[in-house]
């Protein structure tokens, strides 16, 4: 029960438009509508979308996004905490508090985001069989 008013139109290797399927991604967003939950829960992507019907069961994200999330946040805590060490000196406790309650948090925000526009890169480059020609 495929909505035909998604990217898929009659040519099945028509290039799908990578910028918009990683915006959606982002959103936790379905990337062929947009309009569909990608999420079934935290982590776990849906087997479909539950507006338009497409396979979602084919992505490959594995140990990606948990890679980025690791990279992104090292490169914006470390050099904050070395900010705010050398220019306030806070009690080594209250730092360690303040930047493991930030680091944890600005981490769980990205995870899902960061899976989700990977999930939208494989669709929108038909990566993992969701090319949807065998």
């Amino acid at each position: 029960m495929r909505d035909t008013a998604t990217f898929e139109d009659a040519d099945p290797l028509a290039e799908r438009p990578v910028k918009p399927a990683m915006m959606r991604g982002w959103r936790r967003r379905c990337p062929s509508c947009g309009s569909g939950s990608m999420m079934r829960s935290y982590l776990k992507v849906r087997d479909e979308c539950p507006v338009c019907g497409e396979e979602l069961h084919h992505h490959r994200a594995d140990d990606g996004p948990a890679y980025l999330t690791i990279l992104i946040v090292g490169h914006l805590l470390a050099p904050l905490i070395l900010a705010v060490y050398t220019h306030w000196r806070p009690e080594p406790l209250v730092l360690a508090v303040v930047f493991s309650v930030g680091c944890v948090a600005l981490s769980l925000y990205l995870l899902p985001r960061l899976k989700g526009m990977i999930v939208g890169l494989q669709w929108a480059k038909r990566m993992h069989g969701f090319g949807g020609v065998r």
